[in-house]
């Protein structure tokens, strides 16, 4: 008793220590989860911010690298902007990023130069529609927008410098406040504007955005077929996609931003002088300083002017006026986890790591509860071997007893009587047939166990079959005063038997009938043809067997407890010799039974 408690103790700490460990390993895998999923959105935005930072540097050292001055165009030396033309060429990794440069004259009165690369200078072109409509978008001072990206084009404002030698960069800030807010409408402006001279148009060649240098970003930072990508103007129209984006994106950034204070012209002193070899002998130095001034610049109302004050050598003055930084007009970079968004993949790798995990924790307590209730088998069918040897040597012990007490008085003379002589043989011939069978009974448990036996399958009667049986068993049914009923059909098909083999599992149910019949004597054997199949059976008014004991008559070497209490002899082998030989001809036999009413046994078999 105390090793059940044991056992069950045992179990039961193994199954709560199985739950803290799911717990723990939820809890751990959710930390886990949230923080990867952390991790993996501040990654998406950093190359999401990379790649828009590539683009957008591409644009800006394009669109700055070109500013001469308005005295250059105005005398037609073109030899600044050819070095510059050249330099940007040497340096950027998309030659092609510009096809067409044309200057035109703020005023419109002549005619619209435009760059002959072979030649290295400007000549002039008839007005085309494009650039008309480029034209009229410059005359829009309020809404002059420095990048054109509907029509692929950057428009670069010429300013005349006044002489003071400083080096000024204008940029609208994103906070817009309006003069009105401020209440100081007759304040002057701070600066005031220069006169712009002219516009250098440069045409962006599209198929080189869209085929070359966003393929390339794409493969530089989200080349691992993890992520969507979808570049799209500021209407959602898409401009590029490596795959149809559903949903929200997990990370966005801008494209096509214009910002002089990302320019590395400007902040890198070697080529500041690279730019100016041609011009004076002053280098711009490295050092920057910041003035934020809240008045409008020129005669706008567009809120904040940041004013950036570069000391230097003696150089001219320069004015960049670029769009504002509203995202109006500008092109998105969107970005998409391949499974719909980085939390649906955050969560399907977090309930699949929780399957797994608990799989394996089910496993672990499946096993361990194999290993327990393989364990308890093992200690049950071990007790019904010993109790098997204990009933065997009981029921070869009273045969060896008799025989040797009647041989040692025949040896004695006890009697010379040739009745009395010849009723011992007979004694003696039972009692050793009694034995033989007991051990004929083992052998053929054992060979049947090992899977070594094989029958000889043919095809048999099965009428037949349950003649020889009975005519077995007739010896013990007369000598019990039994009376049998043979219901057997004799015009049942024929079925692939071993003919001795299944007649000993009829004559194991018969016996075992005989042995439980509780005062009964009446023993009844069928056989039917139904659904296919042969059924044998045979019926008995025994004492029957309970519901708890039914499910195990079938295994080796168990007994019910009503019988050993009984003393009923007996060694629990018989049913499940007749389990083995049913099954070896592909059959089954099932039981039925009530306690105190009787017990039916069938075997059924397949039919020719």
């Amino acid at each position: 008793m105390r090793r059940n408690y044991f056992t069950l103790f045992l179990a039961a700490g193994l199954f709560i220590l199985l739950i803290v460990l799911g717990v723990l390993q939820y809890r751990w895998q959710t930390e886990i989860s949230d923080s990867e999923a952390q991790r993996m959105h501040k990654l998406a935005q950093e190359y999401a911010g990379r790649f828009s930072e590539d683009f957008n540097k591409e644009i800006q050292n394009a669109y700055f690298n070109f500013d001469v001055g308005a005295d250059d165009w105005s005398a037609a030396n073109y030899h600044p902007f050819v070095d510059r033309y050249e330099f940007w060429r040497a340096k950027t990794a998309y030659p092609g990023l510009i096809s067409e440069f044309y200057f035109f004259n703020a005023e419109g009165k002549n005619a619209p130069l435009k760059f002959d690369a072979e030649e290295k200078t400007f000549t002039p072109v008839e007005w085309s529609p494009e650039l008309k409509e480029i034209y009229s978008r410059t005359q829009d001072q309020k809404n002059f927008r420095a990048v054109n990206e509907d029509i692929y084009t950057l428009i670069l404002p010429e300013h005349e410098s006044p002489q003071r030698v400083e080096h000024i960069i204008l940029r609208r800030s994103p906070a817009m406040v309006k003069l009105g807010e401020q209440k100081e409408p007759d304040i002057p402006p701070a600066l005031e504007m220069p006169k712009t001279y002219g516009y250098l148009v440069m045409r962006l060649d599209e198929g080189v955005i869209r085929d070359k240098i966003l393929p390339d970003l794409a493969a530089k930072y989200f080349d691992d077929n993890d992520y969507r990508i979808s570049v799209t103007t500021s209407d959602g129209k898409p401009v590029y996609e490596t795959a149809n984006l559903k949903g929200v994106p997990d990370a966005q950034s801008s494209l096509f931003e214009l910002s002089p204070n990302d320019v590395y012209f400007f902040a890198n002193r070697d080529l500041a002088n690279s730019l100016t070899e041609h011009k004076e002998s002053g280098t711009m130095t490295s050092h920057i300083e910041n003035r934020t001034m809240t008045r409008s610049v020129s005669n706008t109302s567009q809120g904040t002017v940041q004013v950036e004050i570069q000391n230097g050598g003696q150089q001219k003055t320069r004015v960049f006026t670029t769009t504002g930084d509203s995202p109006e007009g500008r092109w998105t970079l969107s970005a998409q986890h391949s499974a719909g968004s980085i939390d649906a993949y955050i969560a399907n790798t977090k309930y699949r790591n929780l399957a797994g995990g608990f799989g394996i924790l089910g496993l672990l307590g499946l096993s361990a509860g194999a290993i327990m209730f393989s364990a308890q088998r093992a200690k049950a069918y071990a007790q019904r071997q010993i109790d098997f040897v204990s009933s065997v040597s009981h029921e070869f012990r009273t045969p060896l007893a008799v025989i040797y007490s009647a041989g040692e008085n025949l040896a004695d003379g006890v009697t010379n009587d040739p009745s009395q002589t010849a009723r011992y043989g007979e004694l003696i011939k039972g009692e050793g047939r009694k034995l033989s069978a007991m051990v004929e009974q083992i052998l053929e448990f054992a060979g049947a166990s090992s899977g070594k036996r094989k029958l000889s399958l043919r095809p048999a009667s099965v009428a037949e079959i349950v003649s020889d049986a009975i005519a077995e068993c007739r010896p013990l049914l007369d000598a019990q005063n039994v009376e049998l009923e043979n219901d057997a059909d004799v015009s049942l098909p024929t079925v692939n038997a071993d003919h001795a083999a299944l007649s000993r599992a009829i004559q194991n149910l018969i016996t075992n009938s005989i042995k439980y019949r509780d005062g009964s004597s009446w023993v009844r054997v069928s056989a039917r043809n139904g659904d296919g199949k042969v059924k044998i059976s045979v019926e008995d008014r025994g004492i029957g067997i309970s519901k708890d004991e039914l499910g195990q008559i079938f295994e080796p070497f168990y007994r019910a407890k009503s019988v050993v209490d009984a003393q009923i002899h007996g060694n629990g082998l018989g049913l499940s010799i007749v389990k083995q030989i049913v099954e070896a001809h592909g059959g089954h036999v099932t039981a039925e039974s009530e306690p105190g009413v009787g017990s039916k046994f069938t075997i059924e078999l397949p039919c020719n």
